[in-house]
């Protein structure tokens, strides 16, 4: 029994190449095998702007188009509308951004659909954090007292990234008691391995060797933090020079553990470094928030980068005639895939 995983990992705006690689995919999928990606995934695991699509594709009549075009300048600016408050420092002593906007923008899209809209046979899982808990919340549509959640509150809860957007408060059944909610990113921005143990707990018996990860990350930061400076900072320090929400959002040790775990051939981690390189001459901006039309652009261009570097493996891997090894991130040096 051979169940498939798609994974999409956290990263704000950056969501953007993800969309566009997989739209790309969607595409040559197609042409090649008659297939869509929706025919193809057992499995849809996401966080933060990896939730928006995981659920879109999971939960919705959404097509990839369309679902690429939600990461437009339009709806960015809906999105990461700027907080207005008075005597407020956005992101220091308030959100960065007000959450009406985004949370509309997602109940338009993504309209009545529940967890529950899942095809039979079928899961979706997104992450998020309860503060109040102090515990992971992980919304599944493997727990059937979460079916009946809306999707959009739930992409709404885990892309509610700390300091970006204010917490967001959700009723989780059974008791419908109040749990304030934040990004899932903090404690695992790369969703594989939650998947993976609840893949394994919903298919009774099936073997490790039977699961099959496609992970798509949101690129990974090079911009350098300062060592020797760091020394010396404190809380104020590490939000603004530090970037301390995208040091604890790194996925790479669940990169790591997965393909570890996996059986070689049946893992693809589809990413690369946020820098020029051959085939990427002009990098997007690392930061979760850059919403310019110039970096939207770069991003779709990534998206586009990506389907070069992977697009055959991944379509044959989505149709189940990959033959090759398991694949990780782009060398910038020489642009290979090891």
């Amino acid at each position: 029994m051979n169940k498939l995983i798609l994974s999409l990992d956290g990263g704000g705006i950056r969501g953007a190449a993800t969309s566009q690689f997989l739209m790309k995919v969607e595409h040559a999928l197609f042409k090649q095998h008659n297939k869509h990606i929706r025919d193809c995934v057992d499995f849809y695991a996401g966080t933060s702007t990896g939730s928006i699509i995981a659920l879109a594709l999971a939960t919705t009549d959404l097509t990839i188009e369309e679902i690429n075009k939600l990461y437009n300048y339009s709806n960015a600016k809906i999105i990461f509308s700027e907080n207005e408050g008075w005597f407020e420092i956005d992101g220091v002593n308030a959100p960065k951004y007000e959450a009406s906007g985004k949370t509309r923008l997602l109940k338009q899209k993504f309209e009545k659909a529940r967890i529950s809209d899942v095809p039979e046979g079928k899961h979706v899982l997104a992450v998020a954090y309860g503060i109040e808990k102090r515990k992971p919340v992980v919304i599944k549509s493997t727990d059937d007292e979460h079916k009946s959640i809306l999707s959009f509150q739930v992409a709404d809860a885990s892309s509610a990234a700390p300091t970006y957007f204010p917490t967001t408060n959700l009723a989780l059944p059974p008791d419908n008691d109040e749990h304030w909610l934040i990004d899932g990113g903090v404690i695992a921005n790369n969703p594989t391995m939650c998947a993976i143990a609840e893949a394994k707990r919903e298919w009774q018996g099936i073997s490790i060797d039977d699961i099959r990860v496609l992970s798509i990350g949101t690129g990974y930061r090079t911009r350098k933090i300062n060592g020797p400076e760091s020394k010396k900072w404190g809380t104020l320090q590490w939000m603004t020079k530090g970037n301390i929400i995208d040091v604890l959002s790194d996925e790479r040790v669940v990169d790591y553990q997965a393909r570890t775990i996996t059986k070689d051939g049946n893992y693809i981690r589809v990413n690369a470094e946020l820098r020029t390189q051959e085939g990427l001459p002009n990098s997007p901006d690392d930061a979760m928030d850059d919403i310019s039309k110039t970096n939207i652009k770069k991003l779709k261009a990534l998206g586009d980068f990506w389907f070069k570097k992977y697009g055959d493996a991944t379509v044959a891997f989505l149709a189940g005639q990959y033959d090759g090894p398991s694949l990780k991130h782009v060398n910038p040096q020489d642009g290979s895939i090891s």
